[in-house]
């Protein structure tokens, strides 16, 4: 069993420990070669693989606990694990091995006047923390770009995914061995006490350089106000998408129902569609009627609602509303003015998208709004690591320090300078 019954501060004691595994597997790890580092990633994937049906038998018992209970369905969903998930799974992780290392890499190079020769480099975080909830996934995501970038890496799944991510992890320790690295590169906390996500976020005595989390509002928030470490995260995706009324509305339709219903429960479905005033005899119609018939609640402003009055209007609170469910809230602005304006006063500077033919709209698009990611004329649901050619990614970052967008193996990895002499002295 992964659940251990610790209590008390024995917590601490046992998270310390980890924290000093950690650390003491990052030194090898930072320089551990390519080789090696691949080799290890490619008979993971093997290992996951192999153990595909206990996999399955492990994934079935987390889902049995939380049938009947309010978990969300969009939480249900990023829980489950099937066969494609987790070939998908593998073949990530087979990427990650495929990309380009990023440790050693010299980002810049220059000559100074005294003839010092000056290089930058990037180096390995060191230890990262990963606190998630519901997605098994993470674990061999994370666990893999985490090595690949050279980092030991502590997860810390929910209680929810506890077996799944159980059985992922002891695949992924087995590519450990078989690489010969260091088995505690890749440690997964074995208790579901909420004592050990504090410890994690005190930094296990220094142990952890950044923590990453995936899951709820509420457990990011948690993380973002207690966390004395670094903290790479975004708390909600409140996607927009603004249908100009230059858009090709057959193209419209098609990007707007694959943002809002491939996958509702996604950090990067689409909440909000802002439609263009000056095309509402033309495309406002069409895509609510589409959105009715792939079955998703429409939450309607007051103008939409002189268009459509049976939807049902939308509320202040609806704006800033993260559904990850089959609702969207709907509104027409005023022209591109409007769409920008609209999104500086709601947006999580998460995604955004626009879809448009005029160039000069997709300009004022991509230049007056700071979200971390933003499309023209692709659904929203591009908003990852694994589409970006990151392999994967280990989330989603709306801060603007160090990483933003998708977090994947180069967002992994710090840097240091390289200064070669010949015996210089500074007068």
């Amino acid at each position: 069993m992964l659940e251990t019954v610790v209590q008390g501060p024995d917590i601490d004691t046992l998270m310390n420990d980890i924290g000093r595994k950690a650390r003491a597997a990052a030194r090898p790890l930072g320089f551990a070669s390519t080789e090696a580092k691949n080799r290890a990633l490619n008979a993971m994937a093997d290992a996951i693989l192999a153990s595909k049906e206990r996999i399955l038998a492990e994934n079935a018992k987390d889902l049995h606990d939380v049938a009947g209970t309010d978990m969300l369905a969009s939480f249900i969903d990023r829980l489950t694990l099937n066969d494609q998930r987790i070939t998908e799974m593998a073949e990530g992780i087979r990427a990650i091995a495929a990309l380009k290392d990023p440790v050693g890499e010299v980002i810049a190079s220059w000559d100074r006047p005294n003839g010092l020769k000056i290089e930058r480099v990037r180096t390995p975080l060191g230890v990262i923390g990963v606190i998630f909830e519901s997605r098994p996934n993470v674990t061999a995501d994370a666990g893999a770009l985490c090595l690949k970038a050279g980092n030991a890496v502590i997860l810390r799944c929910g209680s929810d995914s506890r077996r799944s991510s159980q059985a992922i992890h002891a695949c992924l320790v087995e590519g450990l061995k078989v690489a010969d690295l260091p088995r505690h590169a890749i440690q997964l906390v074995p208790v579901s006490d909420r004592a050990a996500v504090g410890a994690m976020l005190r930094g296990l005595e220094g142990a952890i350089d950044v923590i990453v989390p995936r899951g709820g509002k509420s457990l990011v928030a948690r993380v973002q106000n207690e966390a004395r470490v670094p903290v790479f995260a975004h708390l909600e995706g409140l996607c927009h998408i603004y249908v100009d009324k230059s858009a090709d509305i057959e193209m419209a339709k098609r990007i707007i129902v694959n943002a809002k219903m491939r996958r509702t429960g996604i950090c990067g479905a689409v909440e909000t569609l802002l439609v263009d005033g000056a095309a509402i005899g033309t495309h406002l119609t069409p895509l609510l009627e589409m959105l009715a018939r792939a079955g998703c609640e429409i939450r309607a402003s007051a103008t939409v609602l002189k268009v459509a009055p049976g939807l049902k209007p939308a509320t202040e609170e609806d704006w800033s509303t993260e559904y990850l469910d089959a609702v969207i809230s709907v509104a027409v602005v005023d022209g591109i003015s409007g769409a920008i304006a609209h999104i500086q006063k709601y947006s999580s500077n998460h995604t955004e998208a626009v879809i448009a033919e005029d160039p000069a709209v997709v300009e004022r698009f991509f230049t007056e709004i700071d979200s971390a990611i933003l499309l023209h004329n692709a659904s929203t649901q591009f908003a990852d690591g694994g589409e970006f050619g990151m392999g994967a990614e280990i989330g989603i970052a709306t801060g603007k320090m160090h990483a933003r967008g998708p977090v994947g193996v180069e967002q992994l990895t710090s840097f240091k300078y390289r200064v070669r002499g010949t015996g210089q002295t500074r007068s």
